[in-house]
């Protein structure tokens, strides 16, 4: 199967990645990138082809993974306007805020298309991505897309594509939330008098062993939270001054206020 990239960013170069490390041959995997320079470095670095046209793209690949960045999505796609798939192939988009009827829409015809909302720690491999995909999506192409993204991470599937967008809210932003409280907990340690190294180490250590143990347990978080909770301890201090500030709520109003961005953004696009 030959998967093929429009734009050659992060995201993009992460599943590059990801494929290779899972066995996917480089000869395999092309790319369309304006910026010849990237193009050029990605093609003799990772062993890839890199095209001159985005239609060789549509044309050649069995999996075309649509990934440049939304604003600029309606024009990547004006030359590819009516050109035909390969028997069998199927669109892959990773852009945010695009709807599939929108895509398909600047792409002139209904191809299948599966939408995934990824997230930055694809780029190390510990990804969680979720799926929906469009009426026309054949159950193995649906499987070839999960194969796709299980090389950066973990996938679930919805079962709407409304629901893309809280997604987009709780993992698609969710990096950015635990690198708040990672900072914040390491100013914290600063002010307690530890040093700028052990400050980040005990932070960032912290929240991967936290997040290991949650994945790991049985239990759930409020399960493993009450087990850290000794009554009147140093843990049940903390906490309690969370509640005060409601900070379980403002965690609740911030998801909800990216849900509403990301419907917006949909609607601009």
């Amino acid at each position: 199967m030959r998967t093929g990239f429009i734009g050659a960013g992060n995201m993009a170069q992460a599943i590059i990645g990801g494929l290779i490390k899972t066995g996917t041959l480089p000869e395999n995997i092309s790319i369309y990138e304006p910026n010849t320079e990237l193009a050029n470095r990605l093609a003799s670095g990772l062993g890839i082809q890199a095209v001159n046209e985005n239609t060789a793209i549509f044309e050649d690949c069995d999996v075309v993974v649509l990934a440049v960045k939304p604003q600029v999505m309606r024009v990547a796609l004006e030359s590819t306007k009516g050109v035909a798939l390969r028997p069998g192939a199927f669109i892959v988009s990773v852009a945010a805020g695009l709807p599939i009827h929108r895509l398909q829409s600047w792409l002139g015809e209904r191809h299948p298309v599966v939408r995934v909302m990824p997230n930055t720690p694809a780029l190390v491999g510990a990804g969680i991505s979720g799926l929906f995909a469009s009426e026309q999506a054949s159950t193995e192409q649906k499987q070839a897309a999960e194969s796709i993204m299980r090389a950066v991470g973990s996938v679930i599937w919805v079962e709407n594509e409304a629901l893309i967008d809280a997604v987009t809210a709780v993992s698609g932003s969710g990096p950015a939330y635990f690198f708040y409280f990672i900072e914040a907990l390491e100013r914290a340690a600063l002010e307690n008098g530890l040093s700028a190294e052990h400050a980040r180490l005990l932070s960032t250590e912290t929240a991967f062993g936290a997040a290991k143990l949650a994945l790991e347990s049985e239990a759930n978080a409020a399960t493993l939270r009450q087990r850290v909770t000794s009554p009147g301890g140093t843990t049940e201090a903390a906490l309690k001054v969370f509640e005060k500030h409601s900070v379980s709520d403002s965690i609740a109003r911030a998801v909800q206020a990216a849900a509403d961005r990301a419907r917006d953004l949909a609607k601009l696009n």
